[in-house]
């Protein structure tokens, strides 16, 4: 195919409803996803059966709703299209109802006291704003995929999808009121949209086959550093290889397939880390996309024997993973309500809702950083590497003086358009954005967005994009009710953007954020510092937090405390996890090797005495490697020790303290002896892959 055939050849998008569905039924279906309209009976049951003749016609036998449950994946169930008839035979349907509805077991799904485990009814709902689309695998088996939210018997929210979508109709409904304030008519809906860069390593399948703990875990928990990491700054932005290139390659037209726009591909940072980035797209789309983004990136590497590790940190001492959530705001009617355009001083409309976010980040940072706490985004946040724990937002040098003038009065000149000369005569002279990059902040404004960076790779999008929306309803809620009382409204606007801008403009920050000076700077500011999950997942049952999601119904009382108590729960299974991965591959696979080489060094040492010859420097090496195989078994025992004590917890929230603050720090005492063996033991004798196998022999 050509790539404009190829594109979108397995979505039922609105191309394929305009040929399949009568005038009337197109027009109704339309309405339901542009105006919020409830779905007719009659409607699903035309639709239902086009798609299916459609979905037939490219090789599908079976449907499944696709859902996303709070375990962070996807999940579905297949069904085929045949039904039985009286005279033994079959026919081929699908209805309305099996469209819109369907009942998938909500017991075995994590729903934080939500469900019983006798308690197995629940729902999953068809997503109509988010088109269906066909999966098909490597043999070639098609099936006709329908994204939906999955809620229980009683209505609460067991998924990501369905506090999204509430958040996005939040979010639309409060922008609005500020548009019509400010005397715009003709916009009628606000729409959140996202482009989440998704970053990624890959690793030849037969050595990641040799780790249990990247099989486990997906991270080494032990592993030397190679001789050559990062440091010649060499691998970004690089020549591709011409195996990830298949492999590019490959990916895209599976993606394209789906309808999914991949856009940008490069190499990233670290020794066998890329990036690929999207085009833009609503939110609720956006999530799925990178939710199959995720899922076909590791089917397709398979198909060329490599493996994608998607964890935020595989290696250490070297830069982890993450997924910059590109988040802006735009109307029905083509308004980027983030567009500074060139004169940004006199866009009183851009410079409310610049102001709403402002205050909506510093009043709810810890929001913001506990929807991005997890095991694996420990090793990024807070730690040695982009972003920092601390939630900051950059505004850049003319955004941050327009703002400060505006606070105290003082009268701005507006600059225009501006271009960068570059002093090459044959060279064009560059336009010149509003703001730099800065790609050490968490919250940077880049343009016409915002680019939230503190998102783990492995993450889903959903949850930070929840908050976003939320946050931001709340702040231009307050806007627009003091925009409507007034009856000066410019004055009102000005008196908005001074005190919104003196009050919380403690929370930009334009500098370095990765450095020292900043951790100090910030604890001036009275900013929170949050460096680990456990820590910060509390925000969600905070009472701030509680009110302001249940106001803007976006969680209950009930939904919110549940996720806490997964993602609490989560936590600590996930360091278990690795604690007893550390125990299995010590056990088995590191003293044994340790130990056979002191065997060998101790015969090397009889034989060279028993000609007369020196053995120094087995005598040395012996010496070193037996005290780290002593130090190594001693700690091994204290995770052993640490593990069952912890287990044995049955608070969850003091059993993933103890997880945090005794086995993770045991298990770094370990590392240090293993790391340090590895470098003494022979390469033939090391039982596992090492980082230079894992990170350059693609």
């Amino acid at each position: 195919m050509e790539l404009t055939e190829l594109f979108g050849s397995n979505v039922f998008n609105d191309k394929a409803m305009k040929q399949r569905l009568p005038k009337e039924t197109y027009k109704a279906l339309k309405e339901t996803i542009e105006k919020d309209m409830p779905l007719r009976p009659d409607v699903a049951n035309v639709v239902a059966n086009a798609m299916k003749d459609w979905a037939i016609e490219k090789g599908a036998t079976h449907y499944t709703h696709w859902f996303q449950p709070l375990t962070g994946i996807t999940a579905e169930k297949h069904d085929s299209f045949i039904s039985p008839t009286a005279d033994g035979g079959i026919i081929v349907e699908f209805s309305g109802k099996q469209l819109i509805q369907g009942e998938p077991d909500a017991s075995s799904f994590p729903s934080g006291g939500l469900r019983s485990t006798f308690e197995a009814r629940g729902y999953t709902a068809w997503d109509c704003t988010s088109p269906a689309f066909l999966k098909t695998d490597e043999a070639g088996n098609v099936t006709l995929t329908i994204p939906t939210a999955f809620i229980s018997y009683y209505g609460e929210a067991l998924d990501k999808k369905t506090p999204l979508l509430r958040s996005m109709k939040a979010v639309s409904k409060q922008a609005l009121r500020i548009l019509k304030a400010l005397g715009n008519s003709t916009s009628t809906k606000v729409t959140s949209t996202v482009g989440p860069e998704q970053e990624y390593f890959l690793v030849d399948k037969k050595f990641y086959l040799d780790r249990i703990d990247l099989m486990l875990t997906g991270r080494t928990i032990f592993g030397a550093p190679a001789p050559k990491g990062q440091e010649l700054e060499d691998q970004y932005f690089g020549a591709i290889k011409d195996r990830v290139h298949n492999y590019m390659n490959d990916l895209n037209i599976e993606l394209w397939k789906m309808g999914i726009t991949s856009k940008t591909q490069h190499n990233e940072v670290a020794p066998a880390q890329y990036e690929m980035a999207p085009i833009f797209a609503t939110t609720n789309i956006a999530t799925d996309h990178n939710q199959l983004v995720m899922e076909t990136m590791q089917k397709v590497a398979l198909r060329h024997d490599l493996v994608c590790l998607l964890h935020e940190k595989p290696y250490a001492g070297i830069n982890g993973s993450g997924k910059h959530n590109n988040w802006s705001l735009s109307t029905d009617d083509g308004i980027n309500l983030l567009e500074p355009g060139y004169t940004p001083s006199d866009n009183v409309q851009f410079l409310l809702f610049l102001s709403a976010l402002i205050k909506a980040v510093d009043t709810h940072a810890d929001i913001l950083r506990a929807t991005c706490a997890h095991a694996a985004n420990d090793h990024r946040l807070g730690a040695n590497e982009a972003p920092p724990a601390i939630i900051s937002i950059f505004m850049g040098d003319e955004l941050t003086d327009i703002l400060e003038k505006l606070a105290k009065g003082q009268k701005i000149a507006n600059k225009g358009a501006q271009f960068v000369n570059v002093g090459v005569d044959t060279l064009p002279d560059i336009p010149k954005d509003n703001t730099d990059r800065n790609r050490t902040s968490p919250f940077a404004f880049t343009g016409n967005k915002f680019e939230f960076r503190t998102v783990g790779s492995s993450q889903s999008i959903a949850g930070p994009n929840v908050a976003l929306n939320t946050i931001a309803a709340e702040a231009f809620d307050e806007i627009a009710t003091r925009l409507e009382k007034a009856k000066d409204k410019n004055a009102e606007a000005a008196a908005i953007l001074k005190e919104t801008y003196k009050k919380h403009s403690r929370v930009i920050f334009n500098g370095n954020n990765y450095s020292d000076e900043w951790v100090k700077e910030a604890k001036k500011r009275n900013l929170p510092n949050v460096r680990n999950a456990v820590d910060a997942l509390k925000a969600f049952i905070a009472d701030k937090s509680l009110k302001l999601f249940e106001k803007y119904e976006i969680f209950s009382h009930k939904e919110l405390h549940s996720r806490y108590d997964i993602y609490v729960e989560t936590y600590a299974k996930q360091i278990n996890i690795e604690a007893l991965a550390a125990i299995d591959m010590v056990k088995k696979q590191y003293l044994p090797a340790s130990i056979e080489y002191a065997t060998f060094l101790a015969d090397s040492i009889g034989s060279f005495n028993a000609v007369s010859v020196s053995a120094t420097v087995q005598e040395d090496l012996l010496k070193k490697l037996s005290s780290l195989i002593a130090s190594s078994y001693k700690n091994l025992a204290k995770l052993e020790s640490a593990v069952a004590k912890t287990q044995a917890i049955d608070d969850v929230v003091k059993k993933a303290e103890s997880y945090r603050d005794k086995v993770v720090t045991v298990m770094q005492d370990l590392r240090k002896d293993i790391d340090a063996l590895e470098m003494i033991v022979p390469k033939d004798m090391w039982p596992v892959p090492s980082y230079a196998d894992l990170l350059f022999k693609l």
